[in-house]
């Protein structure tokens, strides 16, 4: 634990910063790196409000081996080796993906940047079993962030509920409200992944923020933000040549001039929280196999009492979102 003597407050996200690191909140980030997978890994180590105790995998953008070696080789480049990487589900609960997203984020997932390898193992129990240990023994609330496909999540609350219960607070990146999909017209690709496993977990009643394409879509880090994090050093420089291919896709897919923040964003909500405006809504999933399989349905007509109920973000501040997540990269 570090400490500065004397040093000036100042406003960083939604938090007062003196210098001292005190009260951090546990972390784990469920993941499928993934370009933004990537990116909101660094940014939660970058970030001194949080503790990063546990990163599990998931299938999704690529295939579980490969999110597993992605996730230890970008611990590896912030120097958090010691991290532990536990792999888990490689496939959906029911439906196999019929397909991944090697198209968005190269075939190796990090957008044909190749970081080194670390010397660190994964860690050789299952995720859920990882994630369970690590709820049951913590003596603070657990922030967890899923940004891949929801699959590990659901394991967990079936096999192990009792430690799903001790989630201090849950983050979800995927669903749509108001935008439709981005994998198919109805469907965002994290809950299409795994209908049936995010029907489990928007169920469940846990303390939920569901990030979506509602806010994500307009929270877009342009060129000349990735130049500032580019120029701050070798993490930088080499997130910077991770995004390249992402920007590319950005303009064909949502025509942005500049890489649409997805997961970085829902760990900036998991970092500080109340960064989004969220209302408090009913939300199910088509786990039917028609055209609106993966669709969220967010009941809008008013805000709701249910236990079931999740926090659905719907307003952000976009360009102090990107500030933050700039500012956070280049060390400042």
């Amino acid at each position: 634990m570090t400490s500065v003597a004397h040093a000036p407050a100042r406003r960083v996200g939604c938090v007062w910063w003196d210098g001292r690191v005190t009260d951090r909140t546990p972390l784990v980030i469920d993941t499928d790196p993934g370009i933004d997978d990537a990116l909101a890994l660094l940014l939660a180590l970058a970030s001194p409000e949080v503790d990063l105790r546990l990163v599990t995998t998931v299938h999704g953008n690529v295939d579980l081996t490969q999110t597993t070696e992605n996730a230890l080789r970008v611990l590896h480049l912030a120097g958090r080796s010691d991290v532990p990487v536990a792999a888990g589900a490689r496939s959906p609960l029911v439906v196999p993906v019929p397909r991944r997203a090697g198209h968005v984020h190269g075939a190796a997932g990090l957008g044909g940047v190749e970081l080194p390898p670390s010397p660190a193992a994964v860690d050789p129990r299952p995720a859920v079993v990882a994630l369970a240990e690590l709820l049951m023994s913590s003596e603070q609330p657990v922030t967890v962030a899923a940004i891949g496909p929801w699959t590990n999540i659901a394991l967990l609350l079936a096999v192990y509920p009792d430690a799903a219960a001790r989630i201090g607070r849950l983050v979800l990146m995927g669903g749509s409200a108001t935008r439709g999909g981005n994998v198919t017209a109805a469907a965002e690709f994290n809950v299409w992944a795994d209908p049936e496993a995010a029907a489990v977990v928007l169920g469940a009643g846990l303390p939920t923020v569901l990030v979506g394409l509602d806010v994500t879509l307009p929270t877009v880090l342009g060129e000349a933000g990735i130049a500032r994090f580019a120029a701050a050093g070798p993490v930088g420089a080499q997130a910077a040549a991770i995004l390249r291919q992402y920007l590319d896709h950005a303009r064909d897919a949502y025509g942005t001039d500049g890489v649409v923040v997805h997961d970085a964003l829902a760990l900036t909500e998991a970092i500080a929280p109340g960064t989004l405006t969220t209302v408090r809504r009913d939300v199910v999933v088509d786990t039917g196999p028609g055209a609106g399989r993966g669709q969220t349905l967010v009941d809008r007509r008013a805000p709701s009492s249910s236990p079931s109920a999740v926090q659905v973000a719907e307003g952000v501040d976009s360009a102090a979102a990107v500030e933050f997540l700039v500012s956070r990269l280049a060390g400042g």
